[in-house]
């Protein structure tokens, strides 16, 4: 029946509401999700959800596919059926969840967005000399010298540092310790920086970047800090910490073809993850044969 169809499916979002503490928007989304599935089980004479078998969600995940939503989408609304046949079969409504071991179209992975090396020199190209520029300055140095994490980067305290031998050492994913190391630009703008940071940092603080209440520079910071300055110098895009870790990889991966070495000093687990550079290597080289290649028809 439509009526115990939608009788379940509204007290399921009452229950997201109340008790899981879900936001109305996304409680509406769940809402468009579970509508969609029973418009379906009308159409196939599914009248309860007692009846719904695992080839009903399967014919349904088929069908929104070839209407044409994208897999990211797929997933989004398989995630929501499973969370409310989870909460039937919680109240004996049902004995199994048909969703379960339901496979959705692989969703294309996004190729990260990268700065090319004249616009990093254009990020870079900060001259003002007093602290908070200064310290600007090696944060934007050390994250694209080292390719560093944001949240690797305001965990660093200058005990970390070994100047000399230009490398640093830092606490990544999962506890592992990894060293890397540090370009003689960056060790410029570091040394500089710890010339003046104690016209900043309170006398007890151990971080290597602070604020102007002395204390560790938080991640929120980082973020405006680094935006400001690609307004300041007429970058045309939002700017933030992790692309510079994407144009760290692409750039070292660009000149070197080294994808274990850039793995190592990404600190990723699976070199898998590292392989998302490769495809924006290809890119950069499609794109150079394209404007270049006297027969590759984009002239």
């Amino acid at each position: 029946m439509q009526e115990e169809l939608k009788t379940l499916r509204e007290k399921f979002l009452r229950h997201l509401g109340t008790e899981r503490r879900l936001s109305q928007h996304t409680i509406t989304s769940y809402r468009n999700d579970l509508l969609t599935l029973e418009k379906y089980c009308m159409e196939k004479t599914v009248s309860s959800w007692v009846n719904l078998r695992p080839h009903h969600i399967r014919s349904f995940v088929s069908s929104i596919f070839i209407e044409g939503l994208g897999a990211r989408s797929i997933q989004r609304r398989l995630s929501a059926i499973r969370s409310f046949m989870n909460y039937l079969l919680r109240e004996s409504l049902i004995k199994s969840n048909p969703a379960d071991g339901i496979k959705t179209p692989k969703a294309p992975r996004r190729l990260p967005d990268v700065l090319d090396v004249d616009q990093i020199n254009q990020l870079l190209n900060i001259t003002k000399e007093d602290p908070i520029s200064l310290r600007d300055k090696a944060i934007l140095e050390l994250l694209y010298s080292s390719g560093l994490r944001l949240s690797e980067l305001v965990m660093m305290n200058p005990i970390d540092l070994n100047l000399q031998d230009k490398s640093l050492t830092v606490i990544g994913k999962g506890n592992k310790r990894r060293m890397l190391p540090i370009g003689s630009k960056a060790v410029q703008a570091i040394t500089i920086w710890l010339n003046v940071r104690s016209q900043l940092a309170n006398l007890d603080e151990e971080a290597l970047f602070v604020g102007n209440r002395g204390t560790r520079l938080s991640r929120r910071s980082v973020q405006i800090r680094i935006n400001h300055w690609a307004k300041i110098n007429g970058l045309q895009k939002d700017v933030y910490p992790h692309l510079l870790r994407h144009s760290f990889a692409t750039h070292l991966l660009e000149a070197s073809g080294d994808l274990r070495a850039v793995q190592e000093l990404l600190g990723h687990s699976d070199i898998a993850t590292t392989q998302i550079y490769t495809h924006l290597d290809f890119q950069h080289l499609s794109e150079t044969y394209d404007k270049a290649h006297p027969r590759s028809g984009k002239k």
